[in-house]
């Protein structure tokens, strides 16, 4: 009986630590994915004001 007992709990401590290993994986890979994303829209809209600048700075030079 206490053998049962035993293997229970720890079938049941596996199963919570495989479910946590789970979870952990699952918020790291939706945080990366929104980092990646964030980074890449900045980096967009960073570039379009970087280019109008220099558009802007050139039709200056020119005139």
């Amino acid at each position: 009986m206490i053998v049962v007992v035993v293997l229970v709990v720890l079938v049941v401590v596996v199963v919570l630590v495989v479910v946590l290993v789970v979870v952990v994986v699952v918020v790291v890979v939706v945080v990366v994915v929104v980092v990646v994303v964030v980074v890449e829209i900045v980096v967009e809209v960073v570039a379009v004001e970087v280019v109008e600048v220099v558009v802007v700075e050139e039709v200056v030079v020119e005139v």
